[in-house]
């Protein structure tokens, strides 16, 4: 089974379109098989209170200068969409509202996501289901209520989805991973379960495979000491390739759980049980 591998982008961009291309670029080196963003309309995801108080930025001094400093509009989706086809890996990107939602309907997407803070959005998991692609939900302060409402939905529209096991901290202390979560999800919903995470190496994304993760979500940066909230738990570079070399080697290392004597065995058996005089 191949893990399917997105490299997060979000808003690591910092709002420059040449640094999501050089994103882009890293994702595709390192054998990822998608890249996402984020997409949120402020007005209607923050109060005007929250845009209006004050924030330090490099575009600003409050909070709406910051926020509107790290979105994208349709000039630069339209260059994503275009550079992401140009480079042969999906794109995809997170709404956090149905307006958003609908701004990426534009675009022949393949695949979508849910973020965690949309899960427990009733109205907005409809509208995502009602769309019909495969779709990711991370389940990051999420009750098993609220998962169990989702699939609800996204089942009732026969919509295909793969849950995602997701711990929201960044960075992510490795003592509140709890692996052994992603057992569960998948016992409970039966369903296919990735693993998005949030820590400062590879090492619990590849233990999460170990575990049957059959998706592994990471934010990615160019440095991690670049502005911006996300940027210190993502993977630079050479990072993101050492995980994607160390996945695809876990997928061949799985095997298929199917107890056999391999031929190359079989010499080594031979020489090691010719005192027994045993026949195989």
């Amino acid at each position: 089974m191949r893990i399917f591998i997105i490299a997060e982008i979000g808003i690591n961009h910092n709002g420059d379109i040449e640094i999501a291309k050089k994103l882009i670029d890293v994702a595709k080196e390192a054998g990822c098989d998608a890249v996402k963003f984020q997409k949120r309309d402020i007005n209607l995801v923050y109060s005007k209170e929250m845009l209006d108080s004050p924030r330090e930025s490099p575009w600003g001094h409050t909070q709406r200068e910051q926020k509107q400093g790290l979105e994208f509009g349709r000039e630069e989706y339209d260059e994503i969409d275009r550079y992401c086809r140009e480079k042969d890996i999906l794109w995809s990107a997170s709404a956090w509202e149905t307006h958003s939602l609908e701004f990426l309907d534009r675009y022949d997407l393949k695949i979508a996501k849910v973020a965690s803070a949309m899960m427990v959005s009733e109205e907005f998991l409809q509208a995502v289901a009602k769309r019909g692609k495969k779709t990711f939900m991370s389940t990051a302060m999420c009750t098993m209520e609220d998962i169990a409402r989702a699939v609800s939905i996204f089942e009732k529209e026969h919509c295909p989805f793969e849950l995602m096991h997701c711990v929201a901290c960044y960075p992510l202390d490795p003592e509140n991973a709890n692996l052994k979560c992603i057992q569960t999800l998948r016992d409970t919903f039966q369903c296919p379960v990735g693993y998005s995470g949030h820590e400062m190496d590879g090492v619990i994304s590849l233990a999460a495979v170990g575990m049957g993760a059959t998706s592994i979500e990471r934010h990615i940066t160019l440095d991690r000491t670049m502005y911006g909230s996300d940027q210190k738990a993502s993977l630079e570079p050479e990072e993101l390739k050492v995980l994607c070399r160390n996945v695809r080697m876990l997928e061949k290392a799985l095997g298929d759980g199917a107890k056999r004597m391999l031929d190359s065995e079989n010499s080594v058996s031979k020489k090691l049980r010719a005192h027994l005089q045993c026949s195989y």
